[in-house]
């Protein structure tokens, strides 16, 4: 196990992200952040989102990154890289990690092993369109956490249930999502 400042656990700085808290408490319109990605079809199944920026308390800030999407070669893709339901499930991860490791330094807690993993599966009768009863996505996503630190049994299911109340892509996943479509055809 990596020996860290007393300050910094898991990677994060308990100072500096106690002075994010501080500052949202303080004003809650630093909190508002916004997200945008655009994704353009790439041929056959492939598509590649883009990251360009993202807004944090009104300010637009820059970011640059690709996020490549691709099917199965079994369903016609070119298994160029993972699939839509994968990068769905991974967001899912990545965002309750972000819940466990900043949960736990705050607690003082230090992690030496985190990792979720999550499954679900889809029946392609409903996504064909082949039979109207069959849902064209995932009904169920089931994950199981696996972490060890110097924490205790009940310290670890209270940031357990916490991550639960407060990740947003957990909320995304288990709560209606208004989505508000448009069709630019041009």
């Amino acid at each position: 196990m990596k020996t860290e400042t007393p300050t910094r656990i898991n990677g994060i700085d308990r100072d500096e992200l106690a002075a994010v808290i501080g500052a949202v408490q303080d004003d809650p319109s630093l909190g508002q952040v916004g997200f945008r990605v655009k994704t353009a079809w790439k041929g056959g199944t492939r598509s590649e989102a883009r990251v360009e920026d993202w807004t944090f308390g009104g300010e637009t800030l820059p970011r640059d990154y690709t996020i490549a999407a691709d099917e199965p070669k079994e369903v016609l893709g070119g298994a160029s890289a993972p699939n839509p339901q994968e990068l769905l499930m991974a967001a899912l991860n990545a965002c309750m990690m972000v819940g466990y490791v900043a949960l736990s330094t705050v607690q003082g807690i230090e992690l030496e092993n985190l990792e979720i993993e999550t499954t679900g599966g889809l029946d392609l009768q409903g996504f064909l369109g082949l039979d109207e009863s069959v849902p064209p996505g995932t009904p169920e996503i089931h994950y199981t956490v696996r972490i060890r630190g110097n924490g205790t049994p009940e310290q670890f299911e209270e940031i357990h249930q916490m991550v639960q109340a407060t990740s947003p892509n957990f909320w995304n996943l288990t709560q209606p999502v208004k989505l508000v479509p448009t069709l630019d055809v041009q």
